[in-house]
């Protein structure tokens, strides 16, 4: 991401705390099979605060990670939380997506997670991706899809709040609706062999760690931190926002249900 291009969560404690809790109860969904061998160089791209690096480098304690970000703030954080939890395998530095430094073939592989919904180019930034990997080199993208969310009760004023999240990363160049968009983005990059599977967070009642880890205090934390730019934007009012909310907390109460769907593509340059 550029630097004046905004990350639409914006860079709080409290957006800290909900990547932590999202990386958490996310983790076996969707790191499961990501795993790299002793000696192989592996880059992260856009590893922000750190909460999927600590998974990565615990899951391949042999390997050699570089994880990089456009925000140096994010990056002390991500260094921070890599040397509290003992890691020595991952080295940081600050690098623009769009301006990558690094040579043809200098990676083994390549780990994107929650970053091209970010992007105004990511068919460009995938495009420079793959001419950093080596041959045979594979390619992870994860990524979500907002229009996949599924709630009950139902309320069209929950989805409004919903829907302002949607337009904001819009208006600000992403595209929250990136998940269902993977496979064609790969093969439009050039990677032949690519094989995309859909992870389905489901939570009721009777998975309370799901409804507390994912629905409360991941999702709905997500949609929350939107409230003052969409009032700001004039997509609602407060008084439709509360409204929203309070339905859309609903979903995480004894008879709410909630379901959401990533996308994990891995693709290998052949």
């Amino acid at each position: 991401m550029k630097r004046d291009h905004r990350y639409v969560h914006g860079y709080s404690e409290r957006e800290d705390v909900r990547l932590q809790d999202q990386a958490g109860v996310l983790a076996e969904l969707l790191h499961a099979g990501v795993r790299y061998a002793a000696g192989e160089r592996i880059f992260e791209a856009g590893c922000g605060v750190g909460a999927q690096t600590v998974l990565l480098a615990r899951n391949s304690p042999r390997a050699r990670f570089l994880s990089v970000d456009i925000s140096g703030d994010s990056l002390r954080a991500a260094a921070r939380r890599v040397r509290r939890a003992d890691i020595r395998n991952v080295d940081f530095q600050q690098t623009d997506l769009n301006d990558l430094p690094f040579p043809p073939g200098s990676f083994d592989h390549v780990f994107v997670c929650f970053v091209l919904e970010h992007l105004s180019k990511p068919l460009f930034v995938l495009r420079r991706l793959k001419r950093m990997l080596k041959p045979g080199g594979s390619l992870t993208v994860i990524e979500g899809d907002h229009d996949s969310t599924l709630f009950h009760p139902w309320s069209e004023k929950a989805w409004k709040t919903i829907q302002c999240l949607i337009d904001l990363q819009a208006r600000a160049g992403g595209d929250s609706l990136i998940g269902r968009q993977l496979f064609p983005l790969l093969k439009q990059a050039g990677f032949r062999k690519v094989k995309v599977s859909p992870r389905f967070v489901y939570a009721d009642a009777s998975r309370p760690e799901w409804v507390r880890g994912f629905t409360r205090n991941t999702y709905i934390a997500m949609v929350e931190a939107a409230r003052d730019e969409a009032i700001r934007q004039k997509m609602i009012s407060p008084a439709q926002w509360r409204e929203g909310i309070r339905d859309l907390r609903r979903a995480a109460g004894k008879s709410g249900v909630f379901c959401y769907t990533f996308f994990k593509a891995v693709a290998v340059l052949m």
